[in-house]
């Protein structure tokens, strides 16, 4: 479904803009947690294709946390009969919504994201409907499900 124009120039706004800041307290997402069901594929999926470091870890949870210096992830391992997310049935984070700093940069993702071993291509790469911002959807080996968006700053 497009976003209408006020949609969009909302996202830009909470996206892009500054002025918020005098309104909230928060500064920012600090990490994401993901639950996976496979931990050494998803530490793979984060390191080897999105070029992530590992920066730690919990091994009696057992968790592994990831960053690229940019953004912190914390993947932790499910119980072997975990139940897959359905954004329909279930209440939690429907997806993982990364930034990439080009078009070129996001196609080089894309070709290489879509071709790593336990992904599923959810969204090849598109024009974000009623926006400038073009983008993919992927899901990672455990099946959670990431974006990955450009949106030009002009």
């Amino acid at each position: 479904m497009p976003f209408s124009t006020s949609q969009t120039k909302l996202i830009k706004k909470a996206t892009m803009s500054t002025e918020s800041k005098d309104l909230s307290l928060v500064t920012g997402v600090h990490h994401v947690g993901l639950s996976v069901s496979n931990l050494p594929d998803s530490l793979k999926f984060f390191t080897e294709a999105l070029g992530y470091s590992k920066a730690g870890e919990v091994k009696e949870y057992p968790a592994v946390f990831v960053s690229n210096g940019n953004s912190f992830v914390t993947l932790w391992q499910t119980e072997k009969d975990a139940t897959k997310f359905d954004r329909k049935k279930n209440v939690g984070l429907h997806h993982l919504a990364l930034s990439v700093a080009s078009l070129d940069d996001l196609k080089k993702l894309f070709a290489k994201v879509a071709k790593f071993p336990g992904v599923k291509v959810n969204r090849e790469p598109e024009a974000l409907k009623g926006t400038k911002a073009t983008h993919f959807f992927v899901f990672e080996p455990s099946g959670c499900r990431i974006e990955f968006v450009h949106w030009p700053s002009a």
